[in-house]
């Protein structure tokens, strides 16, 4: 008989900070995968992420990490990595000795903790830099050396806060693949991400959240459905917005038309993206100047406006 998953547990957790919400009554459980949290600031992202790692404990409810209570932070550290998006390395220090500091607070010799120091910084490419100064750093070293630190032993759970965040195209994919890798071994990786567009290429799971609440969670696929149900934003740019709008707007498909303040361009909701296109090129193609047509959810605060704006 199979054993079920270790699991990322969270039952009816909620977390205040004085008066103010950082989230309340959560229930989830994440399975092994990458599972991306999102959501506008505020939505309580970085509290789920403390309350994983132990910086701050429930007021009610109970966080287990694969079978660990972060309440025990000897045995959640040799499980957990974290990563935070706050840039707190200090600069005097090298990338190696960074990276085989932490290591040896897990009781490694100093020989041992170099070894799995470099592996760390060769994973993250950046061993041509480990004897550099981290005040020289490029801000996307720095977050690949805090990364390093995260995975340099070994651990069953990454958490990581914004980890993609100045990251150049080429070492961001070598990222994802690192993810990707830890994943398939039956691990965790939890991050947090502001793009949608990222997390529907990175991810298994999603987790959405507004308000300290969780307003969505699945498979990708699941909630990536429900993004596509939804009607869609696009600027129009054109040269006579108020008559390209009247157009527009007598086409079954658009919810809404929108000028915009600049009198340049309109703003239109649509079900129907293909048919937009094509009523958008039949007016090009009828004389009607139209500069540029641009997607207007490239983030997660547009759905945010679809799932929850409604009903607050």
């Amino acid at each position: 008989m199979t054993a079920p998953p270790p699991l990322v547990v969270f039952d009816d957790v909620s977390r205040f900070y004085g008066e103010v919400l950082g989230v309340s009554r959560v229930t989830l459980r994440i399975p092994p995968g990458i599972t991306s949290l999102v959501g506008p600031n505020g939505a309580g992202k970085t509290t789920l992420m403390n309350l994983m790692t132990g910086l701050v404990f429930p007021d009610d409810g109970v966080v287990m990490m694969r079978g660990v209570s972060p309440r025990d932070p000897e045995a959640l550290m040799r499980i957990t990595g974290y990563a935070t998006q706050y840039d707190a390395a200090p600069r005097w220090a090298t990338g190696l000795g960074f990276v085989a500091t932490g290591l040896l607070l897990f009781g490694h010799s100093r020989a041992a903790a170099e070894e799995k120091a470099w592996d760390a910084l060769r994973r993250l490419g950046l061993e041509g830099a480990a004897h550099r100064k981290m005040a020289a750093y490029s801000k996307g070293m720095r977050q690949r050396v805090r990364l390093a630190q995260a995975i340099a032993h070994d651990p069953e759970i990454l958490v990581l806060d914004e980890p993609l965040n100045g990251l150049d195209p080429l070492v961001r994919a070598e990222t994802i693949a690192l993810f990707r890798d830890w994943a398939a071994r039956g691990r965790h990786v939890i991050l947090s991400s502001h793009v949608l567009q990222e997390v529907d290429v990175i991810s298994d799971q999603v987790v959405l959240l507004s308000g300290g609440m969780v307003v969505a969670e699945g498979k990708i696929r699941d909630v990536r459905e429900e993004i596509d149900e939804r009607p869609c934003q696009y600027l129009i740019r054109c040269q006579d917005p108020s008559r390209v709008a009247a157009l527009l707007f007598g086409e079954d498909h658009v919810r809404e038309v929108r000028l915009n303040e600049d009198r340049r361009g309109l703003l239109v909701m649509t079900t129907d993206q293909d048919r937009l296109a094509r009523a958008v090129g039949g007016l090009a193609a009828g004389g009607h100047k139209i500069d540029g047509v641009i997607p207007a959810d490239e983030n997660v605060d547009a759905l945010y406006e679809y799932l929850v704006g409604e009903g607050r």
